[in-house]
């Protein structure tokens, strides 16, 4: 963080110091929520959730280094004392973020945002220090701690918005205020708690109608292949940028394919020129992705082969998303078990698709969940398509969703042993270690409360009789 003394930081969080020596003492370091990551020159925001008060550990921070604590309560150490951690921690980030010379860019979207996320802030860092959201921590704490990561240095800050209802994101953009919002589709994903597309589309919508107006710098960047967020251009005084892989999109795709690989190729389209691109990430759906992250360096003043370059070394930079590891057997494990919903999950099955051309192809699959009354036909429509798309085997893990995706399957028409319906991940990872041949390829994806990672981490060490590689 920008340093800051204790009595400023007091001041903006509407607190009260105690056992503070000398207010004028500055935050140098990080401000953390999580007391290991305490060190010399810290802030340590003490939330108090229903297993673990952050209060209780004040003084081992402090031994740590940690210049004080923002919390509810006296600690016994120096202490900024507030009613409300996160109301507190929101107005810290929002004052220096004003502080900041940087420009601040903000997206969202249904699906993709993490690692539409990690593109853009690969090809920003080729222009100017950039610090972004870490893995997907999008919510009312994750974006202010990102964002009070930032340094005096900072040009570019990239933070993902995450929402499950409406002004959600008008209250992150609130204390984040974007000058570049980004929004990358409207889909399915938590659908049982907005009601409807129609709701998603109106809370992802907030992020443009945050923005300032073009004359003041602002800039929409909005997917022209899904109507409701081309729809989204009426909602905002800010320049409207178009991406998409129709060459009506102000940045587009030409000649996309896949490598033998599953890798996406294509010919990137910006109003400055245009260069080829070859992706080190897996499946066509990151293709949007990189039009999107393509548009908004294009704004910030990147040419088109500078882009190109960029995303062409661009890699994974969070967890379980696509993470693809070859066994020294020779089986490929496709770890995506971060979360899922329906869009995400039909590209992952398309990527193992494209990866696995001439080989024996297995999707492992668990519950996509808030799909509300939308929950039967979408994991019906995830079982149908892997049919489609001749997945040699399917593998259903879990309860009543797991017996939907079979029964699409089967309706399909997979009426032998091309899929399969088990209880839980053990019973999963026992019928794949039976059953794998050198040269097959797995993927393995569920939404987060699945737990599904223990399924590719159980078959990567299996496999593990040398040294394996990641990719």
């Amino acid at each position: 963080m920008i340093a800051l003394s204790l009595a400023e930081i007091a001041e903006v969080v509407g607190g009260q110091t105690h056992d503070i020596p000398d207010p004028s003492v500055q935050v140098t370091g990080p401000v953390v929520r999580d007391s290991r990551e305490a060190g010399p020159g810290s802030l340590f925001v003490a939330f108090a959730g229903e297993r673990v008060d952050g209060h209780d550990f004040a003084a081992s921070v402090v031994e740590a280094g940690a210049v004080a604590v923002l919390g509810t309560r006296p600690v016994g150490v120096p202490a900024i004392v507030v009613d409300d951690v996160q109301s507190a921690l929101g107005a810290l980030a929002r004052h220096v973020v004003r502080r900041l010379g940087a420009t601040l860019v903000a997206l969202t979207g249904s699906a993709g945002k993490t690692s539409t996320k990690d593109l853009i802030a690969q090809v920003l860092q080729r222009k100017a220090p950039t610090v972004f959201t870490p893995g997907s921590l999008n919510n009312e704490i994750g974006l202010p701690l990102t964002a009070l990561s930032a340094t005096e240095e900072t040009r570019f800050l990239v933070l993902e918005m995450g929402a499950r209802g409406i002004g959600h994101i008008s209250y992150l953009a609130g204390l984040t205020p974007p000058k570049v919002g980004l929004v990358l589709n409207v889909g399915s994903a938590h659908i049982g708690e907005f009601g409807g597309r129609e709701q998603i589309a109106q809370a992802k919508g907030e992020l443009v109608e945050a923005l300032p107006s073009e004359a003041d710098g602002g800039i929409a960047i909005l997917n022209a292949d899904d109507p409701y967020v081309r729809a989204m251009a009426s909602r905002t005084k800010a320049k409207v940028i178009s991406f998409g892989e129709s060459g009506e999109a102000d940045v587009s795709a030409e000649n996309v394919r896949l490598t033998d690989t599953g890798q996406p190729s294509f010919r990137l389209h910006t109003p400055s020129g245009a260069s080829d691109v070859t992706m080190r990430l897996y499946g066509e759906h990151h293709v949007s992705n990189a039009l999107a992250a393509a548009a908004v360096a294009h704004e910030l003043g990147m040419s088109a082969d500078e882009i190109a370059v960029a995303l062409s070394e661009a890699g994974s930079l969070s967890r379980w998303r696509m993470e693809v590891t070859e066994r020294p057997d020779g089986v490929t494990v496709v770890n995506d078990a971060y979360n899922a919903n329906p869009e995400s999950m039909k590209a992952a099955l398309r990527a193992l698709a494209a990866m696995g051309k001439g080989r024996r192809t297995w999707a492992v699959l668990g519950k996509m969940a808030e799909l509300g009354d939308e929950a039967l036909a979408e994991h019906d429509a995830v079982g149908r398509l892997a049919v489609r798309l001749n997945v040699s085997k399917l593998v259903a893990v879990g309860g009543r969703e797991a017996a939907w995706l079979q029964l699409g399957a089967y309706n399909e028409g997979s009426w032998g042993e091309e899929s399969v319906h088990v209880s839980d991940a053990q019973a999963a990872v026992d019928l794949l270690r039976s059953e794998l041949r050198p040269g097959d390829v797995v993927l393995v994806k569920a939404s987060r409360s699945v737990g599904l990672e223990s399924v590719a981490q159980a078959l990567i060490e299996t496999g593990a009789e040398g040294e394996v590689s990641a990719r």
